[in-house]
Order: C-alpha cells, then sequence, then structure tokens
C-alpha cells in the first residue's frame, strides 16, 4: 500500500542529529536523570542530540514543531520522550513533514513502543534507538487528528479522567490505575446513542462507550481478534451492549484476563473509514486519544491514515500485525 496522501519516503542514514521533546513535568521518572542519561548516551554513541523541554503538556505542540523544523533544516530525527500523551502530541507536528519519528517511550503501559517492539527501560531504548531502522506505519485519524493507540467515547475517557486523578493523588502505577477504574464503574453512567455509517452500512447502537484501536498489541491484551483481512489497514471499533455495573465489572476482568473477546456483550467492527453520529445535528462530545481528552464537534470521522508516519524501530524488530 502506497503511504497516506502519496507522501514521498524519509530514508536514513543512521547518523541523524535527534532532536528530542520532553514533558519534564509530567510521569513518575526522575526527569534529570532522564536528560543525563540521554545525554550521556548520545555522547558515547557519537550522536548529536538536544533536548526540547517543556514542563506543562500545553507546551508539547510548540516544542514539538521547533523539533520538526530543527530535523528538516539538518536532516535530523524527531524523538518523542514520555508517555503515549506526549508521544500523542510530538506525532501531529511530526506527520506529513518527511522527518523520521522516534519514541523513548516513559509512560506506565506504553502500547505504542511495546507494539514496535521498543524496551520500556531508556538505556535499552536509545541503544535501539542508535542503530535503529526505518518503517512506515499507519495511523488512526478522527476529525483530522492523528492518534497512535486508540480514541473513544462515552464512558472510556471518564475512566480516563478519573484514572489521572487517582495518579495525581496516589501516585503511576497499573495497581492504581485498575483501583480507579473499579472505582468509576461503580457508578451509574449514561447511555450512548449512535449511529455508525462504514462499507455502505448503517448500524443503530445503544452503548456505554465506544473505542476505536489502532493497535494491536492492545487487542490482543484483551482477548480480542477481528479476524481482518491482511491485504489492507484497518481500525477496529469495540463496543458493548447496556449492561449493569456487575457486567462491566465482567467484562473488565475479562479485558485482564486476555478473554474479552469471549463476551457476548461486546462487538468489534473492522474498518478503514466511518461516521459516528450522536443524536441530532452537530453538538460538541468529550472524545479520549491516546490518553488525552479532547472536545470535538460530531459526526465523528474516524479513518485510517495508511503508512503516514516514518518511525523508527529496533532492528531487529519484526514487523507488526496491524489490526
Amino acid at each position: 500500500m502506497t503511504p497516506d496522501q502519496d507522501q514521498p519516503r524519509v530514508s536514513l542514514t543512521g547518523r541523524e542529529p535527534l532532536f528530542m521533546v520532553m514533558n519534564a513535568g509530567s510521569g513518575k521518572h526522575d526527569s534529570t536523570q532522564i536528560q543525563t542519561t540521554i545525554q550521556t548516551a548520545c555522547e558515547q554513541a557519537g550522536r548529536r542530540c538536544q533536548l526540547l523541554l517543556v514542563d506543562r503538556g500545553s507546551e508539547l505542540q510548540r516544542a514539538a514543531e521547533r523539533a520538526v523544523q530543527l530535523a528538516r533544516e539538518q536532516a535530523g530525527a524527531v524523538i518523542a520522550v514520555g508517555g503515549d500523551g506526549t508521544l500523542h502530541a510530538v506525532c501531529q507536528a511530526v506527520v506529513g513533514q518527511q522527518v523520521p519519528f522516534g519514541v523513548l517511550p516513559q509512560g506506565t503501559f506504553n502500547y505504542f513502543g511495546r507494539a514496535h517492539g521498543i524496551s520500556q527501560d531508556l538505556e535499552q531504548a536509545l541503544q535501539q534507538l542508535f542503530d535503529a531502522r526505518l518503517t512506515h506505519i499507519s495511523l488512526g485519524r478522527l476529525n483530522g487528528r492523528y492518534f497512535l493507540v486508540n480514541a473513544s467515547l462515552g464512558l472510556y475517557p471518564r475512566l480516563l479522567e478519573d484514572r489521572e486523578a487517582y495518579k495525581q493523588r496516589y501516585g503511576r502505577s497499573r495497581l492504581v490505575a485498575l483501583w480507579s477504574a473499579l472505582m468509576t464503574l461503580a457508578r451509574a453512567h449514561r447511555q450512548l446513542h449512535i449511529q455508525l455509517d462504514y462499507a455502505g452500512r448503517h448500524r443503530q447502537l445503544r452503548t456505554p462507550t465506544l473505542v476505536v484501536c489502532n493497535n494491536p498489541l492492545q487487542l490482543e491484551h484483551i482477548g480480542i481478534d477481528p479476524q481482518l483481512p491482511a491485504d489492507s489497514d484497518h481500525l477496529v471499533a469495540l463496543a458493548s451492549r447496556p449492561v449493569g455495573t456487575l457486567a462491566l465489572y465482567g467484562l473488565l476482568l475479562r479485558g485482564l484476563l486476555s478473554r474479552m473477546g469471549e463476551a457476548e456483550q461486546v462487538s468489534s467492527i473492522g474498518f478503514e473509514r466511518m461516521t459516528v453520529h450522536l443524536g441530532r445535528g452537530p453538538r460538541l462530545v468529550k472524545v479520549a486519544m491516546d490518553g488525552e481528552i479532547f472536545r470535538m464537534r460530531t459526526p465523528l470521522e474516524f479513518s485510517i491514515a495508511a503508512q503516514s508516519l516514518p518511525l523508527l524501530i529496533p532492528r531487529a524488530a519484526p514487523p507488526p500485525d496491524h489490526p
């Protein structure tokens, strides 16, 4: 398949200067230690790097745009240092600019980095980056904004908001994330009345949440196998029938046990392009993308951006199975 919008392929020499964007005020890791580790590793490898640091997530876009400008001027690569939210923000500036994109994962789950064989250990990830190869990967797109892992509406954005509040209070860990999910699911939830238009079909749904995935590792972890054609890229939409709190707990448990695909309440839809309508006329709706919350106007237009991101991956990493 050709790259999205027929953009020219990005090539790689292996000696590109690295322009690294990092939110120093985010995450559970020691920012100063991370910076020292990066600078030391780059010096030892003989690679030129420049850290572009910000203190707030709202500053990431400007830093990413600056990194892209430097990379274009100096034939370099843009590297995002952080969790999926940071990767998401930097990715927006990189797509379509014909510069390589790399990641040094620092988040809790790191679905994007893990799906592409990138180590969660910083020093090992740096060594992989210095000897990386280039591949063009497909992204999800929602109303013109790209996402790496997933996009969702309904209950899932509420789960993310509550999880962030719990992390701020109790620290960042998977146990805290699980406890937060249990507390959120214990409350009553509004059902969404939506219409899905895809591949010439129109489907009405009443569901607490709709999640659109662009990450095969996340689907594997929760036990979803959408059985899609291998000759084209797809996104996968997941929705459940209206259920009570106990059933929601059951779905969460099935997800933890990688058995959600066995649940009768859950349906999955593979698609290349889908329009999601909520009620009559345009309205603003809360949407989560890669762990970040946005407000978007309906209808929501989902599509696959085929091979649109030139990603640096470990030389030994196998090609990922796209959902």
